[in-house]
């Protein structure tokens, strides 16, 4: 079994950029310049007069590895300054290394290590980080380090501490599948990779304890997941995806629950995966998936 994308000498290239005539071309000649063939390429402008721009643009090169460094210096130079870019090359063929955070449940866990053992995803699981000590078989049974880190009310700084020293300059992103703590700005400033988080679509109409035993009191007709980057603002991080499933009155509280469980792995399944793909675009407060 091979990965989706194990094409070698596969490059990508993401870019924002305030909008203005030109930008296209500019991307599309510098490419060809490098002997690089453009192979899928999409855009979108927040507004064609003073707005934002964003760029997704696969090539293909031969040797890219080799002389990736020089493109990227060169890039930025003729391209990237004159045109107030931020922009980033990345490599297709290189699986992105991620960090997964969990508690007790284990259904996006368990779903994130089987399709990356599967290589369905383009990602290398290379640690699971769990305030419980429940799930350590099942990851190791899937040859995935798995370290028990408690937290408390008063442990919580010193159990950061840790988690930080595990992550910081080991991973490429981290993963939070139904990780029931509150993550610390100063936690996600020191991990400084992205984090993606998963929650029910409920918030904050039924935050806390019992969602879906609250919502089923409620009458609710849908349920649903949202995948998010994490931020300092709880569940309030730019929206990667989501989506929903109607239910009805029929449903008891545990068949949402299970109904929801289905939902959340594949919406955080589906995030994962495009930001694998250097698909997402940040933009403020909402992002750009192409």
């Amino acid at each position: 079994m091979t990965r989706r994308n194990s094409i070698p000498d596969i490059g990508r290239l993401l870019v924002s950029c305030p909008d203005k005539p030109g930008i296209i071309a500019a991307v599309a000649s510098f490419l060809h310049e490098q002997g690089a063939n453009i192979v899928e390429s999409d855009q979108y402008s927040t507004d064609p007069e003073g707005g934002a721009f964003f760029l997704r643009t696969v090539f293909h090169r031969a040797g890219l590895s080799a002389i990736r460094p020089d493109v990227e210096r060169r890039f930025a130079a003729e391209v990237g300054v004159p045109f107030s870019m931020s922009w980033n090359f990345t490599a297709a063929g290189v699986p992105k290394r991620a960090a997964i955070m969990v508690s007790r449940y284990d259904h996006c866990l368990l779903d994130l290590l089987w399709r990356a053992r599967r290589l369905e995803l383009d990602l290398d699981i290379g640690l699971v980080i769990s305030n419980h000590p429940d799930l350590a078989e099942q990851v190791r049974d899937f040859g995935v380090p798995f370290v028990h880190i408690p937290v408390t009310a008063d442990s919580k700084p010193d159990a950061e501490r840790r988690q930080i020293e595990l992550l910081r300059a080991n991973f490429d992103l981290i993963i939070l599948a139904r990780y029931m703590q509150i993550l610390s700005a100063q936690f996600l400033a020191a991990v400084g990779v992205p984090v993606i988080n998963i929650h029910h679509s409920f918030l904050p109409a039924f935050a806390g304890a019992a969602p879906y035993a609250r919502a089923r009191e409620r009458g609710v007709k849908l349920i649903g997941a949202t995948a998010h980057y994490a931020t300092e603002d709880l569940d309030e991080g730019p929206i990667i995806e989501q989506d929903v499933i109607r239910v009805t009155h029929r449903n008891s509280a545990e068949e949402l629950e299970r109904q929801g469980a289905d939902v959340e792995r594949m919406v955080l399944a589906r995030a994962v995966q495009w930001h694998c793909e250097d698909r997402v675009l940040r933009h403020g407060a909402h992002t750009v998936v192409f």
